[in-house]
Parts: structure tokens; C-alpha cells; sequence
């Protein structure tokens, strides 16, 4: 919107543009001289109340600039402050990613310890058992073998003093035979030593 003085301003023009030249001239006009003041004079009557409605706008506009101003800096500080605060705090993650990663490390490190000397000593235990076990079997097979041969031995005695006795029964029986040929006749089966002889395996012996 144009301010009164603009209007006065233009009206003014308007007058001038309005008038007569004077005879035999191209630049002189002829104006009405009251109509003339009436306009400049409200022209000086407006000029100070528009001068300080301009200086209000102006002091006005430079507060609002000056509050801006204000706003803007009051921002950027924030600014400034959230940023240097996010850094602080990003620099405070990273040493603490770096001490988490640093522990993981170093737990992950002791339990591979824990686990090779684990394993190590299982392996130290397992062979110790087998070599263990490997001594047991070697000393019974040893008594087995002992036994065995006892056994064998003592198969082969009692065999003997068997074939032994039998001689003697058989020889005795040889001796009666005449007299049994005497005697009323009953069949009397004479038994083969070959019934008598089993199998090493037939027996079992324990040692005394």
C-alpha cells in the first residue's frame, strides 16, 4: 500500500502535468499557485508523521532482524553444543566398543586356552588308561598262560596214574579170569579204556 506522501506526490505530477504552457514557451506553464501550496503544504504536514512510521518500520524491522539474528545464533550454539556432544559421545562409544572388543578378545583367548589344555589333558589321561589297561591284559594274559600250563600238566598226571590203574584192574581181572570161567555164566561187559580218555577240554581245573 502507497503511503499518503506517494499519493500527494503523484497528485502533484498530475497538477503539473494538467496546467498550461505559457504563451510562446515549451517549459513554462501556468498553475493555479493555491491549489499549488495546499498540496505541498500537506505534502510537509504528512512528511514527518511518514518519516517516523518509516523510522518505526525500520526500528521495527532492525529488532526483528536483531531477534533473528538472536534465534539464529541461539540455534547454531545448540547446534554446536548437540554436535560437540554427539562427538563426545560417539568418542565415548568407540573407546567403549574398543574395551568390549579388547575383553571379547582376550575371554575368547583364555577359553581357547582352557580348552587346549582341557583337550591335552584329556588325551594325556586317555593314553595313560589305554597304557593302564594294556598292562592289566598283558599280566592276565600271563596267568592265563600259567594257568593253562599247570592245567595241561595236570591233565597229563591224572591220565597217567588213570592209564595206571586201569592196567592194574585189567590185570587183575586177568588173573581171575580162570575162576570166573568156573563160575555160573553172566555176560560181563569189559569196558574199553577208550571210554575213560575225554578231551583236554572236557575238564576244568583250578589252580590251588
Amino acid at each position: 500500500m502507497s503511503s499518503r506522501i506517494e499519493q500527494i506526490i503523484e497528485e502533484i505530477e498530475e497538477y503539473v502535468e494538467s496546467c498550461k504552457y505559457q504563451p510562446l514557451s515549451t517549459t513554462k506553464i501556468v498553475v493555479n499557485k493555491e491549489e499549488l501550496e495546499e498540496l505541498l503544504r500537506e505534502l510537509r504536514l504528512k512528511t514527518p508523521d511518514e518519516i517516523k512510521r518509516y523510522q518505526k518500520i525500520i526500528s521495527n524491522k532492525d529488532a526483528i532482524l536483531a531477534d533473528a539474528q538472536a534465534k539464529a545464533d541461539g540455534l547454531i550454539a545448540e547446534a554446536k553444543a548437540q554436535t560437540q556432544e554427539m562427538v563426545s559421545q560417539h568418542e565415548v562409544m568407540q573407546q567403549a566398543y574398543a574395551q568390549a572388543n579388547d575383553t571379547i578378545s582376550k575371554a575368547n583367548k583364555q577359553a581357547q586356552e582352557i580348552l587346549d589344555s582341557a583337550q591335552e589333558d584329556a588325551n594325556n589321561i586317555r593314553l595313560n588308561a589305554i597304557a593302564y589297561t594294556d598292562d592289566m591284559l598283558a599280566n592276565l594274559q600271563t596267568i592265563m598262560t600259567n594257568t593253562l600250563g599247570d592245567a595241561g600238566e595236570r591233565y597229563k598226571a591224572f591220565m597217567s596214574s588213570l592209564q595206571d590203574a586201569y592196567e592194574v584192574v585189567s590185570q587183575n581181572r586177568g588173573e581171575l579170569a580162570p575162576q570166573v570161567a568156573q563160575a555160573p555164566s553172566e555176560t560181563v561187559e569189559e569196558e574199553s579204556p577208550a571210554e575213560y580218555e575225554d578231551s583236554e577240554d572236557d575238564y576244568d581245573f583250578e589252580e590251588e
